[in-house]
């Protein structure tokens, strides 16, 4: 993991509008191309190309069955998740943390907030989300946050390079499942 600098305690907000090119800007950047590389999160071995593009994140920001939430520390857009309320449980995604701050716990944070507000604030009593199984890193970070692997795979959208170019054959997506509401894991 990268050596991690200290993000103050982050304020959280939903997103606007006017976030969407910051937004995309830091997805990319957590998870795409040399810069990525400064976080554990890169994603830059497995697939080139973007991870976002503005019309999918302003879809998000402005779609009526979620929120985007960013943190913010420092007057900076440090990280942001995507919630969505789907029939009694929740998804996460487009989790994003500035690269120079992962391993910091503020991805940590933001996980807690989604949590929280998804089960206060939706009576959600999960929180479901996909991994790109071959992410083990990431994966293991996850389950040491109360989320079980399913099992249940679902296969990456090859020949869409709205989500990347992959640079190998086998990559699909697992199901993590956590009951929301209970003690985190170890």
């Amino acid at each position: 993991m990268a050596t991690a600098e200290r993000a103050a305690q982050p304020t959280f907000r939903t997103a606007t509008e006017a976030d969407v090119p910051a937004l995309v800007a830091l997805v990319e950047s957590a998870y795409r191309g040399e810069a990525s590389r400064a976080g554990w999160t890169t994603e830059a071995d497995l697939l080139e190309g973007q991870r976002t593009d503005p019309e999918g994140v302003a879809a998000v920001v402005g779609g009526s069955a979620g929120r985007m939430v960013v943190a913010e520390s420092g007057g900076a857009l440090v990280a942001c998740c995507q919630l969505e309320n789907r029939d009694g449980h929740a998804y996460f995604g487009m989790f994003a943390v500035s690269p120079v701050l992962q391993g910091g716990g503020l991805g940590k944070a933001v996980l807690a907030e989604a949590e929280r507000f998804a089960h206060q604030e939706w009576g959600a009593d999960e929180m479901h989300m996909t991994v790109i199984s071959a992410r083990e890193d990431l994966i293991a970070w996850y389950v040491r946050r109360g989320y079980a692997r399913t099992g249940e795979m679902s296969p990456f959208p090859y020949g869409d390079e709205r989500f990347g170019r992959p640079t190998r054959d086998d990559l699909q997506f697992e199901l993590l499942v956590k009951k929301l509401g209970q003690p985190e894991g170890v």
